[in-house]
C-alpha cells in the first residue's frame, strides 16, 4: 500500500477528521497535521472573500510534491487536500497530515509538504478586501 493515503482537490468543504484518518498507522509514532484556514486580513487589509482555483495538472502536480516529499523523509502515511471555489472567514483552505516514526521526522515533512504546495501546486487565490480592493495571489511563487 502507498504511504500517499489522500490527495484531492475539492469545491466542497474538508474535513480534518477524514485527512486524520487517512493517515492512521500504527508505524508512527508522530503525525503533524496542518490546517490552513481564511483569515480576516492579509497585508492589514480587511478581506471580505476570497476565491481558490486550480489549474487541471494541480492534482499530479500536487501528487508530484507528496512523492518527493514521501521519497525525503521516512513517512509512513501522507494526505493534503485543497478546497476551490468561493470560500468565507474561517473556512479551512488546505489541510496536510504526515505521519512518520518519530515527531520531528513529522513536523519537517509536514513543513514541507504545505511549503511545497503553496510553492509549485498551480492553485490561484483572488482576495476581495474590505476598501473594494482585489487582489490574486499565485501558489506557484
Amino acid at each position: 500500500m502507498s504511504v500517499i493515503r489522500l490527495l484531492d482537490i475539492r469545491d466542497t468543504p474538508l474535513s480534518v477528521d477524514e485527512v486524520f484518518a487517512a493517515v492512521g498507522s500504527h508505524a508512527a509514532g508522530g503525525t503533524a497535521l496542518f490546517v490552513g484556514t481564511v483569515r480576516e486580513q492579509d497585508h492589514g487589509k480587511a478581506v471580505t472573500k476570497l476565491s481558490y482555483s486550480a489549474h487541471p495538472s494541480a492534482v499530479d502536480e500536487l501528487r508530484r510534491v507528496a512523492e518527493k516529499v514521501a521519497a525525503d523523509y521516512p513517512v509512513t502515511a501522507l494526505a493534503a487536500v485543497h478546497r476551490v471555489g468561493d470560500l468565507e472567514l474561517g473556512d479551512i483552505a488546505v489541510i496536510v497530515a504526515v505521519a512518520c516514526p518519530h515527531r520531528g521526522e513529522a513536523f519537517a515533512a509536514s513543513r514541507r509538504l504545505i511549503d511545497d504546495l503553496k510553492s509549485e501546486v498551480p492553485i490561484w487565490k483572488h482576495q476581495v478586501f474590505a476598501d473594494g480592493s482585489t487582489e490574486w495571489v499565485g501558489a506557484c511563487e
